[in-house]
C-alpha cells in the first residue's frame, strides 16, 4: 500500500475492533492483517497509548494453563471511537472529491 497508516488510525482501527468484544493481543493483531499490513510489535505500543488514554483496560483470564491479557474497550474508548468515525467520514469525503473524479 502506497498510503501511510497513521497512529490515530491505528487506534481508531484497534478500537473498532475491540467495540465488537473482548480480545487478546495476538487475535488482535490477526485481525488487523486482515486489512492492514501491521506487526505484533506495532501493535503493542498502541495498546499501551490506548490504555494510558483509559481508552482501552485489560483483564487476564486463564487459557491452557496460562494468563491470557484481554483488552476490552472503555466508555471512553467508545466515544473516542465515534470521533474517529466522524473524522473519518469528514476525510474520506473530502478525498473523494480528489480521488474518485468528483469536483
Amino acid at each position: 500500500m502506497a498510503f501511510q497508516i497513521t497512529a490515530s488510525l491505528l487506534d481508531a482501527c484497534v478500537l473498532s475492533i475491540l467495540e465488537k468484544g473482548d480480545t487478546y493481543g495476538y487475535e488482535l493483531t490477526q485481525n488487523l492483517r486482515e486489512k492492514l499490513q501491521v506487526s505484533e510489535s506495532t501493535l503493542y505500543p498502541v495498546l499501551r497509548r490506548l490504555q494510558s488514554g483509559d481508552f482501552l483496560q485489560t483483564y487476564d483470564a486463564p487459557h491452557q494453563g496460562r494468563n491470557r491479557r484481554y483488552y476490552v474497550i472503555t466508555k471512553q474508548g467508545r466515544v473516542q471511537l465515534d470521533e474517529f468515525k466522524k473524522d473519518w467520514a469528514a476525510f474520506r469525503d473530502k478525498l473523494e472529491g480528489f480521488l474518485g473524479g468528483g469536483a
